[in-house]
């Protein structure tokens, strides 16, 4: 059976969360491979929504198992009551499974994130303050507290204290801030601990054992590939690997173990935080298609930046993922408007460029090269086949499928998880 691994193809918000949950009904597993509660996933079942930021997608079906892999930086305190939360609407969550090797985010995380980005001024990243890269530099300097040390009260406390005592001399020295006491943080992440005791385990073992079993693994990937902390429009990236390669490292898999690579792009391009943006709309459709598509940050409220889609971005990260198809989504969120475009190429210091540049400044210089389409008046979100799309709408998704080369799998006609038209089955 194939393994399926899902990537946001542009800057993360693509709607990963609901191709994710779609995915899901056919899934044996799914697994959340890298981020932490920076991402922020929108799934809505029977008109009732859900906003998950730690818990994988696939945690609405009982049924399934649902795992929190070692790539990801896990905030004890934001995932159990997130757990909390689904239980008192009456969700069971007895399929969740938590790496013992993921690491964790403590508070000095929370607080040297923010103290970090106030100390750019102008040339901040446009983090969302949850830690999440303070918590991974502590990973990479060998010094992060894992899930596992959680389970281990005396360890916990040992590494706990050693760190305190480097963090506490930055806060005081560098920031003049408070040094955080120790009492508090080890009372409330032990008893974190306990109530997440049931749900840790060796998630590789899990997972290599369901594949070696032929169960169906969906793979589940946080912001996107232009936000890759190697890969991505640097330095206005996250601290980890969105891209498909990460859900190796992040799920514990080997490469020869995924089948199928399943790029998720918008049909139209929005981003939260700062860095340059080729095909951004500041105008009156950009703030139409905002409103129109509730485009706020669902971890931080922010407004999303807007603009048209950018074919750049998706050929781009269809080579880093090696994609296999497109799941195209929010496309009835366009509907209404007189003319769609989409950016093909750029063109910089009179030249046209058909390759991502990886300078975040000659970015910022390139000036997107438009095909224009008309609109459409609107979407069946009960369409069962291309041929049920409006007829500008099916030119404008047949236009992607051309300059990418790849087959559009989904398309997603609305928020529900049962507004979405399958042109082919991933796991068939």
């Amino acid at each position: 059976m194939p393994t399926v691994v899902v990537v946001g193809t542009q800057w993360g918000d693509e709607g990963k969360g609901k191709i994710t949950d779609y995915l899901a009904l056919e899934s044996d597993v799914v697994v959340r491979y890298q981020g932490g509660p920076n991402a922020g996933h929108t799934v809505v079942v029977n008109d009732e929504v859900f906003q998950l930021h730690l818990l994988p997608s696939g945690i609405l079906y009982p049924e399934k198992l649902s795992v929190i892999g070692n790539g990801v930086v896990v905030d004890p305190e934001v995932l159990v009551k997130e757990i909390q939360g689904l239980q008192s609407r009456g969700r069971d969550i007895s399929g969740l499974r938590i790496s013992a090797r993921a690491h964790l985010i403590m508070p000095y995380h929370r607080v040297l994130d923010a103290l970090q980005e106030e100390s750019k001024g102008e040339g901040k990243i446009g983090t969302t303050l949850k830690g999440v890269g303070p918590a991974y530099m502590d990973k990479s300097a060998r010094v992060g507290i894992r899930v596992a040390d959680l389970l281990e009260p005396d360890v916990f406390i040992q590494r706990l204290e050693a760190n305190l005592r480097d963090k506490n001399r930055v806060l005081k020295y560098i920031y003049g801030r408070e040094e955080l006491e120790a009492g508090p943080i080890i009372e409330s992440y032990l008893k974190a601990g306990e109530i997440l005791r049931p749900y840790i385990t060796d998630t590789a073992i899990l997972i290599n054992r369901a594949i070696r079993q032929g169960k169906k693994v969906l793979f589940e990937g946080a912001q996107g590939t232009l936000l890759d902390l190697d890969h991505g429009t640097y330095p206005y990236v996250t601290s980890s690997h969105p891209v498909a390669g990460g859900a190796c490292i992040g799920a514990g898999v080997g490469p020869t173990r995924i089948d199928e690579v399943v790029g998720v792009a918008k049909a139209y391009t929005s981003r939260v935080g700062d860095g340059p943006f080729p095909t951004e709309l500041n105008d009156e459709i950009g703030n139409w298609i905002r409103e129109t598509g509730h485009e706020y940050g669902v971890t931080t409220g922010r407004p999303r930046r807007i603009g048209w889609l950018d074919l750049m971005m998706i050929n781009y990260a269809s080579v880093l993922n090696g994609l296999t198809a497109i799941a195209l989504t929010r496309l009835d969120v366009l509907c209404g408007l007189d003319k769609v475009k989409v950016a093909y190429a750029y063109r910089r210091g009179g030249q046209v460029i058909t390759e991502f540049p990886a300078s975040f400044r000659e970015l910022a210089d390139c000036e997107p090269v438009y095909e224009e389409f008309p609109g459409w008046p609107e979407i069946d979100p009960a369409a069962k086949s291309i041929d049920d799309l409006h007829p500008n709408a099916r030119q404008f998704v047949e236009f992607i499928s051309e300059k990418t080369g790849l087959e559009a799998a989904i398309i997603s006609l609305g928020r529900a998880r049962d507004q979405s038209l399958t042109l082919r089955d991933l796991f068939g």
